[in-house]
């Protein structure tokens, strides 16, 4: 709206910065020439698995990998790691993207609830049969670290892998099925891209 020759000329190279820079941006995100590092804190919300993954859940995501030493059982030290990973695959089956093999390495659960772990995973591996997806679970006694990695290149660092919620206060209190409303623990999620990532 300005009559001002001069301000126009500067207004008109400062938006050619921006919409430059933002290009870049783009090239730079889809080039995998990335890394972007989220930081959830304590008792935040608005983390659901949706919100955190939905962006890298492209069309073309046809397979999954997840490494957490802790998909256990429901009433291991009051983590609910097993319903995190079947609220997890429940999201890759809604889509958009078009998965067909999801692979998990996990860790046996100790003592008395490795038959319960192992009977929760195998219920969870045949329900996803119903839907075209094919679960492999395969068991290391010395994984460590907690990744996601899709098939379109993108890797999720989780500091608390999938278990990242806290305790819902009671089975009638507001967050226990919305997970946008779940309170979290203080974790850090890395994004990268496996494009330009090595591994040692």
């Amino acid at each position: 709206a300005t009559k001002d020759e001069a301000k126009k000329h500067r207004y008109r190279q400062k938006i050619s910065e921006w919409l430059t820079l933002d290009l870049c941006h783009d090239l730079f995100f889809s080039d995998g020439k990335y890394h972007k590092q989220i930081r959830i804190e304590e008792n935040a919300t608005g983390f659901s698995y949706e919100k955190l993954f939905q962006e890298y859940l492209t069309e073309i995501v046809s397979e999954v990998w997840v490494e957490d030493p802790y998909v256990r059982h429901v009433h291991q030290a009051s983590r609910y790691s097993l319903y995190n990973f079947l609220r997890f695959c429940e999201m890759l089956v809604k889509g958009p993207c078009k998965v067909k093999t999801i692979h998990l390495l996990t860790s046996y659960d100790e003592g008395s609830g490795r038959s319960q772990q192992i009977s929760g995973l195998e219920e969870i591996q045949q329900s996803l049969k119903n839907y075209g997806v094919t679960l492999n679970i395969a068991f290391s006694s010395s994984i460590h670290d907690r990744e996601i990695r899709f098939n379109n290149g993108w890797m999720i660092k989780i500091g608390r892998g999938l278990d990242y919620f806290k305790k819902p206060q009671g089975r009638f209190s507001i967050g226990y099925c919305d997970f946008d409303l779940r309170p979290c623990h203080e974790t850090t999620v890395d994004v990268f891209h496996t494009k330009h990532t090595k591994k040692m």
